[in-house]
């Protein structure tokens, strides 16, 4: 492998989830980015008790994408070979971190959008 190429990684990432797994993520993920952005304009503030909600799940969310990966490549954490793994790791960790939060706040401000006008403004 040469070049790494958004076309490399879509093939590695289907080969790793499957096609169906790996397109359904894709599509979750926009969707959720797309509510945080509606929630965001929306409200136009953020809402800093669910900020610190969602963070609070930013731990259990690293976690699991841990595990979620782990068990796709049917790997352990005892198969870590060296940096670059770890470095890896830590990505998917924080990226599931980061997703955790955002969909947290986002069904948060969706099942409960502030009452009144609230805003500065």
């Amino acid at each position: 492998m040469k070049d790494l190429t958004i076309g490399t990684l879509i093939a590695v990432f289907e080969e790793i989830f499957g096609r169906s797994l790996f397109w359904a993520m894709v599509v979750v993920a926009a969707l959720v980015t797309l509510g945080y952005l509606y929630v965001l304009i929306r409200d136009r503030a953020v809402s800093w008790r669910k900020f610190l909600l969602a963070q609070l799940s930013m731990p259990v969310g690293a976690v699991l994408a841990i595990w979620f990966v782990l068990a796709m490549t049917d790997s352990q954490l005892a198969n870590l070979g060296g940096p670059i793994d770890m470095i890896v790791l830590l990505a998917v960790a924080a990226g599931g971190a980061i997703g955790a939060a955002i969909l947290v706040y986002t069904v948060q401000s969706l099942l409960a959008p502030p009452s009144g006008d609230t805003h500065a403004g």
